[in-house]
């Protein structure tokens, strides 16, 4: 997103164009945008192992409240959609409560000898199955089976021996080996009115997977921050928002700002392969998320007021995700969100960390007369967000990640100086699924030192035109591991703005609307680094 700190205005023409430029984020002019809008084409998109995910997580309102309709038995009424597939729920229902057993924030439930049955089929076959089950609250075990069809559903065969449900949720494998179209049908066996729960569903394919033009995993969680004022000033860092809130300004006061919801609305289920990106929800950063659905990836945002923990057993608990997504931070981490966020990746999280401009001091203007983005006026911008999580979060305070953000302003319109070496995490994520990142443009953004010293697994991605390809300075975007998880950083914030949202703020769509054609790449970018932070490709 292009954000106005200050009256300060200028133009660029692009003689190759001869188009005359309009003012953008801190008065910059934008180079004239490309939307690399082929780059997510030119990798096919496949699944890989994984065929079928299906986590009923099934946004605010649950499409199935009740265990049967009238008459008892109606398949028809019975029936529900989830994730643009059509299933039948008899005897069961999608619940929410506290009582249910549930790896986010739904579940199935079923009572009695009710079932849950795919009314498709997959069409590569079968390898395995993994389910989550578990026994609802108070209610005594109670037993389950896998079934399976290769005929439409005329007839089934029951895979491995029945599941006893236990009061936690714990993972079933079935192994069926079958090819060609399959159904299946999870059916409660035994317990009478004793309910249970079902869970995160993952059929895996039985085709030998797929070849060439990158692989993605579903049914991966991505958790996106609204919680720390990634809505200040003329910002909007939210995948939707239907609600307004009171936010600080750095002038002083405060102003009315959108506010992100936890579920985004209308519901993902509504999203299909022809959904317009940009607008089907109201935020910066929705056509990123939408993107992520279409590839069969659940999203969420964590509200304002919610704090980040890791471990605590709460609904949104970084636990329950596997990439934790905050898009230029304004409010410094809280002690106990740092020890969250450090432990998060360290145990096998994905942390995507994205930052802003800023300058020596955030009192006045930075060299190119900006105000840093210090949006709220508390004195911390995102690069200090940053640096203090790498420097004061009490596990390791010696930059652990490897890097530590320079307080800069810079723009490069764009930057072709990308990473040529062998590193295969760098390759993933600059050649991916989702196509080849080339080219990173900054409208006002800040750099990054690398430390390999302090961690040797750190590699740049891209850096500014003018520094050493490969060198320790000037990185415009990196990447990291730390324990057994995961960190992709990038220097501005523009680059994942789809130019939608707040109606009060300066937006303008780097995701998708460089011009000319071939400008940039940074969908492609920020989906293959989702996919690589996730383990998804």
């Amino acid at each position: 997103m292009l954000k106005l700190t200050n009256l300060r205005m200028w133009v660029l023409v692009a003689a190759t164009t001869g188009v005359l430029a309009s003012c953008q984020k801190n008065g910059q002019m934008p180079a004239l945008k490309d939307a690399d809008q082929t780059a997510t084409g030119t990798k096919t998109i496949k699944t890989l192992a994984v065929s079928l995910t299906q986590g009923f997580e099934v946004g605010a309102t649950s499409p199935k409240t009740a265990y049967d309709v009238s008459p008892t038995g109606s398949s028809s009424g019975d029936n529900v959609s989830l994730s643009g597939n059509s299933w039948n729920m008899y005897d069961a229902l999608i619940g929410n409560l506290s009582a249910d057993q549930k790896a986010g924030s739904w579940s199935a439930r079923i009572r009695n000898t009710g079932k849950i049955t795919m009314l498709f089929d997959v069409t590569t076959g079968i390898s395995t199955v993994t389910i989550k089950s578990a026994t609802y609250g108070g209610d005594s075990p109670s037993t389950w089976g896998l079934f399976y069809s290769v005929n439409g559903g005329s007839s089934w065969t029951q895979s491995g021996s029945a599941i006893t449900t236990t009061s936690t949720l714990t993972v079933s494998t079935f192994t069926l080996t079958q090819t060609g179209t399959v159904r299946l049908e999870i059916r409660k066996l035994s317990g009478g009115t004793n309910r249970i729960n079902i869970d995160d569903i993952i059929i895996n394919d039985n085709s030998g997977g797929g070849t060439g033009g990158g692989t993605v995993l579903t049914g991966k969680k991505f958790l996106f921050d609204a919680s720390h004022l990634e809505n200040a000033g003329s910002a909007d860092w939210q995948i939707d928002a239907d609600g307004t809130e009171q936010v600080a300004i750095y002038t002083g006061g405060t102003t009315t700002e959108t506010k992100a919801q936890r579920i985004p609305t209308p519901s993902y289920t509504g999203i299909t392969s022809s959904t317009t990106t940009e607008t089907y929800w109201k935020g910066a950063l929705s056509a990123w998320a939408v993107e992520l659905v279409k590839r069969g990836e659940l999203v969420e945002s964590l509200p304002v007021g919610t704090a980040i923990t890791y471990g605590g057993g709460g609904a949104q608990d970084l636990s329950n995700y596997d990439v934790f997504v905050v898009c230029e931070p304004n409010r410094l981490f809280t002690a106990a969100e740092k020890t969250a966020l450090m432990n998060f990746v360290a145990n096998g999280g994905g942390l995507f960390m994205i930052a802003d401009h800023t300058a020596a001091t955030t009192a006045g203007t930075d060299a190119n007369g900006y105000n840093p983005s210090d949006r709220d006026g508390d004195g911390y911008d995102s690069p200090r967000v940053w640096n203090d999580l790498m420097t004061n979060n009490g596990i390791n305070n010696n930059n652990p990640f490897g890097f530590s953000v320079n307080y800069v302003d810079i723009s490069e319109s764009p930057s072709t100086n990308v990473y040529t070496g062998s590193n295969a995490d760098a390759q993933e994520v600059l050649n991916g699924a989702a196509g080849t990142a080339s080219k990173m443009a900054f409208y006002d953004g800040s750099t990054a030192t690398l430390f390999p010293s302090n961690n040797s697994s750190v590699q740049g991605l891209f850096w500014r035109n003018s520094a050493t390809n490969g060198g320790n300075a000037n990185a415009m975007a990196l990447l990291a591991t730390y324990g057994s998880g995961r960190v992709v950083w990038i220097g501005d914030s523009s680059d994942a703005d789809d130019g939608t949202g707040d109606t009060g703020d300066n937006l303008f769509n780097g995701w998708s609307g460089d011009a000319p054609s071939g400008y940039t790449s940074h969908s492609s970018f920020h989906l293959n680094a989702s996919f690589w932070l996730a383990k998804a490709q």
